[in-house]
């Protein structure tokens, strides 16, 4: 039987890291710990929940299943199922994630050289599309490419930027914001959403087991446990990397007041301590940091939608990086404001699904138990996410002010309320089958 050698397993665990830091890893860790000030370890407990526990959560879930996300899906049914997959995929693709690499790579590193103007925007997102076009074109070598050439390089320049950020702060720790003081893990938890790493984990797990099985891997147990090494490893990467921006963050209060996104804590934090060539280094990392993240984004959407569209994957793509660079150019501040709604009503669904997959086996009718409680998550996740349009104010009182609803949990009741009468019915259905069995 053929295995991984040390070497491979390492590479496979660090091309998984890779592939998650991306855009959204970098620039909202560092808001966070401006805003939360003093509450900043709170916030990010919460933050890690979201963006670390449940991405290793769900890259095991879908290593049980092959890498599939229909099959981690099949207890909704084949259509809610697929539509749930067409969803992730589009959100973490061309829709959101993938544009955002560019445009966080750009405002953090170009933009302070170039101007933040259309222009080198538009010459940047190009060149930057089309290297992501190059590489996701040969998915066979991303083991090779990804894991022991440019996920190394990742892994060293964020290491030496978070070592930086905890031997030399910018500043004393500053004052939270009013939200920050009286909510600061939940508002934590709801950042680790914007990361998109849980649905990018759904996105990914094809692309781990096909990396595993590009090695003449067949065997479905080590498939799994390797993939499970991966996530773990990427997880422990992931818990160093926020643990060193949150601090960055909040010793950044003197230097950074007043901003907007994480983005321009960055790029304060890097010129205040290095200058100009500080500046020089955080472009280099932040597009490759992105660069990486948006080949296996490309990667994983192009494999799925081959399945299901009658074009061939290099088809696809080419679509995927043209369609990426042209939301690209709509700006990282518009495309963090109209994502934050979609991704907060389509979180909870995605959550119920991966938890209730470590123990979907205890049911009679897995669907009849799962399908149920995504439901209904994602109704009042609707709720949540109505919340951060501008048509808030629309919101009846009744809806608007729901358990746990200041920290944009109004679905965890219900859908725990619905998981209980849910796995009590199917037990009496359980019983009446064996009853008349008897």
């Amino acid at each position: 039987m053929k295995v991984l050698k040390g070497q491979d397993i390492l590479a496979l665990g660090f091309m998984t890291f890779a592939l998650f830091v991306g855009a959204g890893n970098i620039i909202f860790p560092p808001i966070v710990g401006l805003q939360s000030g003093p509450y900043v370890w709170l916030a990010a407990l919460g933050f890690l929940v979201t963006a670390v526990g449940l991405p290793v959560l769900t890259v095991v879930a879908l290593a049980k299943v092959g890498g599939s996300i229909d099959a981690l899906s099949s207890p909704l049914g084949r259509f809610a199922g697929v539509l749930l997959a067409v969803v992730c995929y589009l959100a973490v693709g061309p829709l959101f994630a993938t544009p955002r690499t560019a445009t966080v790579s750009f405002t953090v590193g170009l933009a302070p050289l170039t101007g933040d103007g259309p222009l080198p925007l538009l010459i940047y997102s190009v060149v930057y599309f089309s290297v992501v076009a190059l590489v996701s074109l040969y998915p066979g070598r991303l083991l090779d490419t990804v894991g022991r050439f440019l996920a190394p390089l990742k892994i060293l320049a964020l290491a030496a930027l978070g070592t930086v950020a905890f031997l030399h702060p910018a500043g004393p720790v500053g004052e939270a914001t009013a939200e920050y003081q009286a909510a600061p893990f939940s508002l934590g938890f709801i950042n680790g959403y914007l990361t998109m790493d849980t649905l990018g984990a759904l996105v990914f797990g094809i692309v781990i087991v096909n990396a595993i099985r590009s090695r003449g891997i067949e065997s479905p147990r080590l498939v799994t446990r390797y993939a499970v090494i991966a996530g773990l490893i990427a997880g422990i990467g992931l818990v160093l990397v926020y643990l060193s921006l949150f601090r960055l963050g909040s010793g950044s209060h003197i230097i950074a007041t007043g901003a907007a996104n994480g983005a321009e804590v960055l790029h304060a934090y890097v010129q205040h301590t290095f200058g100009d060539l500080g500046s020089m280094f955080l472009a280099v990392l932040i597009s490759l940091a992105c660069l990486v993240t948006a080949v296996g984004l490309t990667c994983a959407c192009a494999e799925y939608f081959s399945g299901l569209l009658p074009l061939s994957y290099r088809t696809l793509v080419l679509l995927l990086a043209a369609f990426s660079l042209l939301v690209s150019n709509l700006g990282l501040t518009r495309l963090i404001a109209v994502s934050i709604p979609i991704l907060t009503a389509i979180y909870p669904p995605c959550i119920v699904l991966v938890a209730l997959s470590f123990v979907q086996n205890l049911w009679r009718s897995p669907m009849g138990v799962v399908a149920p409680v995504a439901v209904v998550s994602l109704l009042f996740g609707g709720i949540d996410a109505f919340k951060a349009t501008p048509w808030a104010e629309h919101l009846p009182a009744a809806l608007a002010n729901l358990p746990l609803s200041q920290q944009n949990l109004a679905w965890l009741i219900p859908s725990v309320a619905t998981l209980a009468i849910a796995v009590v019915c199917d037990r009496v259905l359980a019983g009446r089958a064996e009853r008349a069995q008897g």
